[in-house]
């Protein structure tokens, strides 16, 4: 039995609607995300899909665009469900889930690595679980703040990764994630 879930966050074909999809290297993200997909599945890690849902729009899920990116290639997650809010953990099963099988760790992976994917692992090292975050298996686009000043994709993961590691979760690569190593509470 595994202590671990990979957490695949938002990984729907809805951010593919947007224009700002192309802006960013979204192949690389693809191959990254994929790949540790596949780690998971071999190391026998409990699999979690996540989809964000809203009431309208390409998040609606009458749109017909929540549902996996194309790309990835997983048979069958061991938890999938819809989230309405950035959490993955608030109104939804996944608290419940985790607790009932076992589950101790989280690896987090996704898009948007500054939303649904920070908030989630936030949440989850709040409520007692050890998180990997796995920057390179994260997407995000760019975004413009209030000052007018547009935040690339690349600094916006530097971000995130430099106010989760060591607080509230270990930011690690696929790598490095796969292969377990030192927990936060361990490293500090």
């Amino acid at each position: 039995m595994t202590d671990t879930a990979l957490l695949i966050i938002d990984a729907q074909e809805s951010f593919r609607q947007r224009a700002s999809w192309a802006e960013v290297d979204s192949p690389t993200y693809l191959r990254n995300q994929q790949a540790l997909i596949d780690g998971a599945v071999k190391k026998g890690w409990k699999i979690v899909r996540v989809f964000h849902a809203e009431p309208e729009g390409i998040f609606s899920p009458a749109s017909g665009f929540v549902r996996p990116l194309a790309e990835l290639k997983l048979d069958k997650p061991d938890l999938e469900f819809f989230k309405f809010r950035h959490s993955a953990f608030v109104g939804s099963p996944l608290e419940v889930y985790l607790i009932e099988n076992g589950i101790r760790r989280l690896v987090i992976s996704g898009i948007r690595t500054e939303q649904c994917c920070e908030t989630t692992t936030r949440h989850g090292s709040d409520l007692g679980w050890q998180v990997d975050y796995v920057t390179e298996a994260t997407h995000t686009m760019p975004l413009t703040d209030a000052a007018g000043k547009t935040w690339t994709a690349e600094e916006i993961k530097a971000r995130t990764a430099a106010v989760l590691d060591g607080r509230f979760a270990r930011v690690c690569t696929i790598a490095e994630a796969l292969a377990g190593g030192e927990t936060m509470a361990a490293a500090a």
